[in-house]
This record gives structure tokens, sequence and C-alpha cells, in this order.
């Protein structure tokens, strides 16, 4: 092969995969949360033809991969797609393209994903590019329960649900329970002929609010987020664990960014979030994350002090 190792790596960390068996390279150009414009495709495809195979693959992260670059033609595809405001990237120990499903147009979206999925994106993928981490730093965000995006295998995952609260006084033990007949969990049981939730079922995933005609459960149910830390799913899996808070989609941004913090100044490198809490366990992360000091976070506070820390190596055994 005429092309070095190094170059290979070097423009690997820039968004370039390369072909098995080629010289030619993946480009992968990122989306902000997940959503690209008629124009962007169309620029894409553009971009394929002229500079690739005029082959398009999307990947689990919701980019979309050029396939078949010349090595020769990379910083001329590079500078064809910025002059469109697209940009290749994605790879590396370091925050991953920031994806989301569609809660935010979708029936079931509790939340709206793709404007949470924007902010970060712009908080973690874009400020925070240039800072290494022990691994790479997974953050998903869905509408709902129905996990189509998956957050809980990813680093750090959002989910939106809802606060059901069930008024068992406006309950009129109706003989077809409106609220039995949509709750996908069969969350709903009967003390008699009145309704009740349980919350060992339920998962708060919305779709019965406002179903009932009596107002048993409230239209306004309120939206929240819940927030899985530490998923993997590829050549090991963890399911991530759940915050034992919910949070607003408001406060979403600086949570992760706790997470964040603290992956950064105690995983080891090559350590994935997930084996980092499970080493460190739960309780330890969940006390770091909420300790605050004259109502600031203490991690946040730190935050200079914990970039500035060298990665930590793995102790010899």
């Amino acid at each position: 092969m005429s092309i070095s190792k190094n170059d290979i790596t070097r423009v690997k960390g820039r968004g370039f995969l390369l072909n098995r068996g080629t010289e030619c390279f993946s480009g992968r150009v990122v989306p902000v949360a997940g959503a690209f414009s008629a124009a962007d495709l169309k620029s894409i495809a553009e971009c394929a033809e002229k500079f690739g195979s005029g082959q398009i693959i999307f990947t689990s992260r919701l980019t979309a991969e050029i396939v078949g670059i010349p090595y020769e033609k990379i910083e001329e595809a590079e500078k064809f797609l910025e002059e469109r405001q697209l940009y290749f990237g994605g790879t590396g120990a370091k925050v991953r393209p920031i994806t989301a499903c569609k809660g935010t147009t979708c029936v079931y979206g509790n939340i709206d994903t793709q404007a949470i999925a924007g902010i970060l994106h712009d908080k973690f993928y874009i400020g925070l590019a240039d800072v290494k981490m022990p691994h790479k730093f997974k953050i998903a965000v869905g509408g709902c329960p129905n996990s189509c995006m998956k957050p809980s295998l990813n680093d750090v995952g959002i989910e939106g649900v809802r606060v059901i609260k069930f008024d068992s006084e406006k309950c009129r033990g109706c003989k077809k329970c409106a609220v039995a007949a949509n709750c996908p969990s069969k969350a709903v049981k009967f003390n008699g002929n009145i309704a009740e939730i349980d919350s060992s079922i339920c998962t708060n995933c919305g779709v019965c609010v406002g179903k009932c005609p009596f107002g048993a459960v409230p239209k306004e149910a309120e939206a929240r987020c819940r927030i899985f830390v530490g998923g993997t799913w590829g050549k090991k899996q963890r399911m991530g664990t759940a915050l034992s808070r919910t949070f607003t989609p408001d406060e979403v941004p600086e949570i992760v960014e706790r997470v964040f913090l603290w992956y950064r100044e105690n995983g080891y490198i090559k350590e994935r979030l997930g084996a980092a809490v499970d080493r460190i366990g739960v309780e330890n992360l969940e006390k770091s994350l909420f300790a605050e000091t004259d109502s600031v976070s203490d991690l946040i506070a730190r935050r200079d002090e914990i970039f500035a820390l060298p990665l930590k190596e793995r102790p010899q055994a």
C-alpha cells in the first residue's frame, strides 16, 4: 500500500475510514441532531459523485458515509462540503455524533428530541471536540420508552417520559377502562372496579395521558427525562444504569456535562464509561454527580482542573 499507516490514522481522526482491500476511504458527514435538510442531501450526493464512488451509506449514528474517496481527493471533498456548511468527522476517543430519534414529530414523543440533541451537538460534539477522553463517548436522545434510539445502550442516553398521576377519585369504574385499553405495558390493575397504575410495571411512556374521559389521568402530565449512564453494545454489552432522578429537558445539558467530567476524571485509558461505573460504583457516581457547593455542581466548578488532568493509565496488575 502506498499510503502510510500514519496517514491512515491521521485522516481517520478527521472522519475518513479506509475501505477494506483498497486505497480509498469512506468519509462520514455528520448531521446536527441526526437531521439533514434536502439541500444537505443534494450536496452530499454531489460530493459522492464528484469525489467518491457515488455510493452513500448511513451509519448507526445517522452519519452519511461517502464511499470510495481516493486519499488524494480527501482535502478537496472536505473543502467542497465546508463551503456548504457540512463537515466530516465522528471518530476517535472523544464525543461521537449525537443521535436523536424523530421524537420531535412522533406521536409518541414526550420531548423535543432534535432540539435537545442540537444543544448537545453544539456543547459537546463541537464545543469539546478537542478534549481527549479515555474512550469514545456516545450520546443518544430518545423521545419515549419505545427506545427506538436505544438510549440505554449509549454512554449517556436521554429518554423522554411522562409523570403519570392517577386520580382514583375521578375513576368511574367504567366497564371498559380507556386507560387500561391504551396502556401498552398492561400496568393498569383493578381494585374492585377502581383502576390503579402499578408503578413497578409502568414505563411512563405517556400513551395513557388524556385517555380517560373523566380526567383520571390528567392531560397536563409533566414531560421529564430519564438518563441512562454507561450503556455499551458490541464486543461487550452493558445496559445503561438509570440515574435515580429524572430531569427537565432544560436540566439535561448540565447533567450530561457532569457525567462527561466525571468520566474524564475517573476513567482509565481505553476504559468505557460503563466499566468505570462498575469499577467505582453507581452510588459513588451519583454522589459525585449531585454534590454541590453553594448551589454549584462540584464537577462543574472544577471543569478547568479536570480538563487539565492527564488521562489515567490503568494500574498494572
